[in-house]
């Protein structure tokens, strides 16, 4: 797991080819906004969260990000022990984002 800054979660999501997003907030949480593209998966799920991250391609590389990015470096951490390598924490989470958003 990599923690990345705002500019650096960007600009390396923009080259990376393999990239998916990943948006571990709630549903209500998810409905004030969120980054296109991104597939939400609500970590408060428990067991039904880990069963969803073990039909995620262990291949791909997972850009996290949650309100303020502490349950997204939970999820990283979680995708990891799980044999997913490749995963970007969000520093700061979406209260953070200045990129473009969804409402």
């Amino acid at each position: 797991m990599a923690d990345l800054t705002q500019q650096e979660w960007a600009s390396q999501l923009d080259k990376d080819e393999n990239a998916v997003i990943l948006d571990v907030r709630t549903e209500e949480e998810v409905n004030e906004g969120y980054i296109p593209g991104a597939i939400n998966l609500d970590i408060h799920q428990g067991q039904d969260f880990i069963d969803a991250l073990k039909e995620l391609d262990s291949e791909k590389h997972y850009y996290v990000y949650c309100r303020s990015g502490g349950r997204s470096g939970q999820a990283c951490s979680i995708m990891n022990q799980l044999g997913i390598a490749n995963t970007y924490n969000l520093m700061g989470g979406f209260s953070n984002w200045d990129g473009a958003s969804t409402k």
